[in-house]
């Protein structure tokens, strides 16, 4: 299934996305999707229902994030060796977290506002993991099966706030519109091996990430069982998994985010997002 939300911010409602690609409304079935529909019973319920028969969404609404009120806001840094590299840092070892204020998250295609004092804004295309069981101290084996979708997550960046300016690398990631989410949050039965899916970003039109989520330093498995060692993981909670090598800081000479630039974005099966960069007001 692909589960969405439309209308204006703040006012979202719950949808689904029918075979034929045609928004329809979920709202007499769910209130919201959220913590309270995430687990493996009220997903099953909306997979039995016969989408043809909800009522189909007119126009062209605006898609909200996929998920209402997400709970955690997971990183994991440095997950691919190409960005690595790139970034002139270390190979993890283990996996590299932070956090994301939840306070950031935007729709996939609303505009990236570059913050005040901010220099250096860039672009991070990356797998997102929906929690949608309370996870603690799951192994690696059955980690996958506390997770209701994944989801398409840019993960925006600050550089100067989070390199260079002291302390943990979550100052750079927390402004207000600094996390895309969606369009869609796909269920992981349809998703299948979360570890083959092509991802995807452009900047101005241009390609400057291309790479596929196999090559990830440490798999979703892994992360999933890794973090609910530390934290317990509950339904709602967004994991963003890294991003691969094309980054603007990574580019010689390096290039950030201007406003008037654009950004298209998308993980295979998942959908894209697009963002219009513009200056705070």
């Amino acid at each position: 299934m692909k589960l969405l939300r439309y209308g204006p911010p703040g006012q979202e409602k719950p949808g689904i996305l029918d075979n034929n690609g045609t928004i329809r409304d979920l709202a007499a079935v769910i209130p919201d999707i959220d913590a309270s529909t995430l687990g493996k019973a009220s997903l099953e319920r909306l997979a039995a229902l016969d989408v043809n028969t909800l009522p189909v969404v007119g126009g062209n609404p605006r898609i909200g994030a996929p998920i209402a009120n997400i709970g955690k806001f997971i990183g994991i840094g440095l997950n691919y060796r190409d960005h690595a590299n790139e970034a002139k840092l270390p190979i993890p070892t283990e996996p590299i977290i932070f956090m994301k204020a939840n306070s950031c998250v935007v729709g996939p295609n609303d505009d990236v506002v570059l913050p005040r004092q901010s220099q250096k804004v860039d672009w991070e295309v990356e797998l997102g993991i929906v929690i949608g069981t309370r996870a603690r101290y799951v192994g690696k084996d059955e980690a996958l099966s506390y997770v209701a979708g994944y989801c398409v997550v840019n993960d925006v960046s600050e550089r100067h706030f989070q390199l260079e300016r002291g302390g943990t690398w979550d100052k750079g990631k927390g402004f207000d519109t600094f996390g895309p989410v969606g369009p869609w949050l796909v269920t992981a039965d349809d998703v299948g091996d979360p570890q083959a899916l092509d991802i995807w970003l452009k900047l101005n039109g241009e390609t400057v990430q291309r790479s596929n989520t196999r090559e990830m330093i440490f798999d979703c498995a892994t992360i999933v069982s890794y973090v609910s060692e530390l934290m317990t993981l509950m339904p709602g909670d967004v994991i963003t998994t890294g991003t691969p090598a094309g980054v603007g800081m990574g580019m010689n000479p390096q290039r950030y985010l201007r406003a008037g630039d654009a950004l298209a974005l998308g993980v295979q099966g998942l959908g894209e997002q697009r963002q219009r960069i513009v200056a705070e007001g």
